[in-house]
């Protein structure tokens, strides 16, 4: 049985439990903030806050929670789910594979046989989705992407124009992978509107209680637990949380799911997400990361709440 079912004693001691991982891991060090986008560079790096946000609409929050910052690429979960809902997933895979790569999220390739990019999580992968996002010109594209991220987190939200500007004008990597799938006919020509629409649902201005309710909607079959609203169809949330547990942490998949055990995604802002399927979405917002791109101080907090709450998907006490 879950630690979780026993939901009466766990609610009470959920705050403290996240007061104490918050005091615990407030001092570590470790890390440096993200640097190739000019705009992360300037970021307070003892930021740090932790959220749960739980099925039933129950918040708990620690640290700085209301601190905003780009959501960078936890936002290829949820373009992911758009374009699902757009397309469908038998015409999605002809376009985007769904295998983890042991690479960098970066890098400049594609598989072999396919000439797909091999997953959604990775930039080649996210770009070639959001490059499938239906629209009447770019503004259109941007405020239907827009209107879904409303639905999750239960508000209006905005691009941060400056970081935008930033990596607009950084992203050579993201032009060359697009170039390179525009040879294999993996996207379309208009690269330039696309590569703008993945800068910008990049830019969008999250807090780590907006990161909470987002993953919390996706561990309640899609619907957002505090509005209630459906932000994307049930049918397509064992699509998006299994390319989440395979290929939401970088080149830290597999780790990731030997030691945590949920379905995650990382952003090299520093936030993570981490979906507890039925029970709760959790959000951990520090900017310091390792050297594959994921918040040290997230792993850690995840780690540890794997580990108390018996939420890994393969813990014997599941059975």
């Amino acid at each position: 049985m879950s630690k979780l079912e026993n939901s009466e004693i766990l609610q009470p001691a959920l705050l403290d439990i996240l007061k104490e991982l918050h005091s615990q891991y407030k001092s570590l060090k470790e890390g440096v903030v993200a640097n190739y986008i000019p705009e992360l560079a300037k970021v307070n790096p003892d930021l740090f806050s932790i959220c749960i946000v739980t099925t039933d609409g129950q918040i708990y929050e620690v640290g700085d929670f209301q601190q905003l910052f780009t959501i960078q690429s936890i936002s290829k979960v949820f373009v992911y789910g758009q374009a699902l809902a757009d397309h469908g997933r038998d015409y999605l895979l002809t376009r985007v594979g769904v295998e983890p790569t042991g690479d960098a999220f970066n890098a400049i390739i594609l598989d072999e046989q396919s000439k797909r990019p091999y997953n959604p999580m990775v930039n080649a992968g996210a770009i070639a989705t959001t490059s499938l996002i239906k629209g009447k010109g770019a503004t259109e594209r941007l405020n239907r992407l827009l209107e879904m991220y409303r639905r999750y987190i239960g508000k209006d939200i905005f691009v941060d124009i400056s970081v935008f500007t930033s990596e607009r004008s950084t992203g050579h990597r993201n032009r060359a992978n697009a170039h390179l799938m525009l040879n294999f006919g993996m996207i379309d020509q208009n690269i330039e509107e696309s590569l703008d629409l993945y800068f910008q649902q990049c830019s969008v201005m999250v807090n780590c209680r907006d990161l909470a309710v987002m993953a919390a909607t996706l561990a309640n079959k899609g619907i957002n637990p505090i509005t209630q609203e459906q932000a994307v169809d049930t049918c397509y949330i064992k699509d998006i949380l299994s390319v989440m547990y395979t290929c939401g942490m970088y080149n830290f998949a597999g780790e990731w799911a030997y030691k945590v055990g949920i379905p995650a995604k990382s952003g090299v802002s520093g936030g993570i997400i981490a979906v507890v399927p039925g029970q709760m979405g959790i959000g951990v917002f520090s900017p310091l990361l390792d050297t594959r791109g994921n918040s040290v101080r997230g792993v850690k907090v995840c780690e540890e709440l794997s580990q108390r709450l018996g939420l890994h998907l393969f813990d014997c006490a599941l059975s």
